[in-house]
C-alpha cells in the first residue's frame, strides 16, 4: 500500500513538474494579408456583411479546405476537437506542409483528447520551421491517456470542440465537421452528416481573432512540450504520404479536388449568401472553468433565440435538454410558436449514454407540443445523402437529404430569420465544460431553407416521435404509408435494457 501510495505521489509530481509552461511569442497576423490570388474573382469584403455558402456534402468539404490550403499566401490557422490518422487526416496534414514548405506559416491549433496515433507526425510538423503546433488541455502522460484523469480530472474533462479552418485571416470554414473519414464522407464503417459554412468578410475578421485569443490562451500548450522527439520524422512521414496515396480512396480525393465544385470555388463563381453575421465563441478560460455564465455560448444563444413567434427548428446530434431546457422549449410552444427539433435515434447514435441522457425528455417535450424527429438508420450499402443545399428547379424545397449513417450537425433557425451553424451541442456539456463556436446569421434565405427541409424533407430521412397514451411511438414514412414502430427502431432488447439502465445514472451533466 506503501509502495502504490508512494508509486502514484511520484506519477503526480511528474505530472506537475511537466506542466511547466513556457510561452511562445505572440505571431502576429499581417493586417495586409492579400486575398488569395485564384479567388480574387470572389468579392471579399462587403461593408458589415458577411458571404456564406453552406457545405453540405462532405467531399466538397473536404475540396474546400485543400483549396483554401493551397490558395494560402501567408498564414494558416486550424483549429479542430478531432483529427484523424486516415486517409483525409493525413492527406490534410500533407496540404499544410506543402503550405509551410512554400513560406506560409502554419499554426496547428489541436484538442488533446481527439488526435489518436498521431503524435509522431505532429512531433515531425512541429519540427518544421514555418508549422507551430499546440494541444488544448493535453494529458502529460501519453499511454494510457486515461491515467490523466485520475490526476487531473477538473482540467482534462473540459475539451476544445471548436472546429474552424482560416486562411490569410480572409476565407474561414467552421461548423460541425471534424477531421476524419468518417467526417468527410469516406468511411466504410459510419458516415456523418454534417454542416460546415465557409465564409468570408466581416465575420472572418472575428475568427481570426478568436483563433489568437485560443492560441495564446492558458490552455494551448506547444506540442514539443509533450510529444517524443522522433529521428527522421518529416522523412517517415513523407513515405507514409507517398504509400497512402497509391489507395483507391486517396486517389478519390484527389479527384473531388478537381471537380465542378472546385472550379467554381477558385474562380470566385459560388454563390454567396451575403448578410450580417455574428461569431459566438466561448472565451477559452473554458478550458479551465473560470468563465462566468453570462459569457458561456449557451447563455448568448438563449439570448438569439429569445421568443420566437413563428417557429424554432433546431438539429442537435446530441441533444441532451435539462429540466430548464425542456420548460423552455415547452413555452415556446405553449405560446404557439412551432417547435421541431431533430436528433439522432437510438440505432444512429454513436454514444449510447447521450440516448439515455435525451430519452427521458421526449414524453414531456412532446406533451408541451414539441416535434420531435429521430434519423433513420440506413444500411452501409445504401446510404443517401442529408443535404443542406439550395432546392433545384426540379425538387423545389429540398435541403436536406441524409448523407451517412448518424447525425453529427449543430444548427438551428428561427423565425425563417437567423440560422446559426456551429460546433454547440444542445447538451449540458457544450454548455458548461467544452469550448464552443459558430456563426449566427440574419439571413431569411439560409434560415428559410432549414425551416422548409422540415416541410418537405424531414419524414423521408426520419422517424416521428409521438405520444399514444403513455407510450411512445416511431412513425415512419414509406413509399407503402405510414408505419408505427412501437419500440426504438432498429434495436433488440439488450440495446433497450442497457439503455433503461444508463439512465438510471447521476452523470447527466457530463454529457
Amino acid at each position: 500500500m506503501i509502495v502504490a501510495l508512494a508509486v502514484l505521489a511520484g506519477i503526480m509530481l511528474l505530472h506537475r513538474l511537466a506542466c511547466w509552461r513556457y510561452r511562445l511569442p505572440a505571431v502576429r497576423i499581417a493586417d495586409d494579408a492579400p486575398a488569395l490570388p485564384a479567388l480574387s474573382a470572389m468579392p471579399t469584403t462587403r461593408p458589415g456583411l458577411t458571404g456564406v455558402y453552406a457545405l453540405d456534402d462532405a467531399r466538397q468539404a473536404f475540396a474546400a479546405r485543400v483549396l483554401l490550403v493551397r490558395k494560402a499566401q501567408t498564414c494558416l490557422d486550424v483549429q479542430y476537437y478531432i483529427w484523424h490518422r486516415d486517409t483525409s487526416g493525413l492527406l490534410l496534414l500533407d496540404e499544410l506542409r506543402k503550405a509551410a514548405d512554400r513560406g506560409v506559416r502554419v499554426r496547428l491549433l489541436l484538442d488533446d483528447n481527439g488526435i489518436a496515433g498521431l503524435d509522431p507526425i505532429l512531433t515531425a510538423l512541429a519540427g518544421h520551421p514555418f508549422i507551430s503546433v499546440r494541444l488544448f488541455n493535453p494529458f502529460v502522460i501519453r499511454r494510457p491517456k486515461a491515467i490523466g484523469y485520475l490526476l487531473d480530472f477538473r482540467r482534462l474533462n473540459r475539451r476544445m470542440h471548436n472546429k474552424s479552418f482560416t486562411a490569410d485571416a480572409r476565407f474561414t470554414i467552421l461548423g460541425g465537421r471534424n477531421i476524419g473519414d468518417e467526417y468527410l464522407g469516406a468511411s466504410e464503417k459510419a458516415l456523418f452528416a454534417d454542416l460546415d459554412v465557409f465564409a468570408t468578410g466581416a465575420a472572418v475578421t472575428d475568427v481570426a481573432a478568436d483563433f489568437e485569443r485560443y492560441w495564446q490562451s492558458d490552455s494551448a500548450w506547444p506540442a514539443t512540450q509533450f510529444l517524443p522527439v522522433v529521428a527522421d520524422g518529416l522523412a517517415r512521414f513523407d513515405a507514409e504520404i507517398a504509400a497512402l496515396k497509391l489507395t483507391p480512396l486517396a486517389r478519390d480525393f484527389a479527384h473531388v479536388v478537381r471537380e465542378g465544385f472546385a472550379r467554381r470555388l477558385v474562380s470566385g463563381e459560388l454563390a454567396l449568401e451575403w448578410a450580417p453575421a455574428v461569431l459566438l465563441s466561448d472565451d477559452p478560460a473554458k478550458g479551465l472553468g473560470t468563465v462566468a455564465e453570462a459569457r458561456l455560448v449557451g447563455t448568448r444563444l438563449s439570448h438569439a433565440i429569445g421568443e420566437p413567434s413563428r417557429e424554432l427548428t433546431l438539429v442537435s446530434a446530441y441533444f441532451v435538454p435539462t429540466a430548464a431546457g425542456v420548460a423552455a422549449f415547452a413555452s415556446m410552444a405553449a405560446r404557439g410558436a412551432k417547435v421541431q427539433v431533430m436528433t439522432n435515434a437510438l440505432q444512429t447514435n454513436d454514444v449510447a449514454m447521450v440516448h439515455a441522457g435525451y430519452a427521458p425528455s421526449r414524453k414531456p417535450l412532446l406533451r408541451s407540443g414539441v416535434r420531435l424527429w429521430e434519423l433513420k438508420g440506413t444500411d452501409p450499402a445504401k446510404r443517401a445523402r442529408l443535404r443542406f443545399r439550395r432546392p433545384s428547379a426540379q425538387k423545389a424545397g429540398t435541403i436536406f437529404r441524409s448523407n451517412g449513417s448518424a447525425l453529427h450537425a449543430k444548427t438551428f433557425a428561427v423565425d425563417r430569420q437567423r440560422l446559426f451553424v456551429g460546433s454547440f451541442n444542445f447538451d449540458p456539456r457544450s454548455v458548461r465544460l467544452n469550448t464552443e463556436m459558430g456563426l449566427l446569421i440574419d439571413s431569411p434565405v439560409l434560415a428559410g431553407r432549414l425551416h422548409s427541409m422540415f416541410d418537405a424533407d424531414i419524414s423521408g430521412v426520419a422517424y416521428e416521435v409521438r405520444l399514444c397514451g403513455s407510450n411512445l411511438i416511431w412513425a415512419e414514412t414509406s413509399e407503402a404509408g405510414e408505419i408505427i414502430h412501437r419500440r426504438e427502431p432498429g434495436t433488440g432488447p439488450v440495446q433497450r435494457l442497457i439503455i433503461a439502465m444508463l439512465m438510471h445514472f447521476p452523470v447527466k451533466w457530463l454529457l
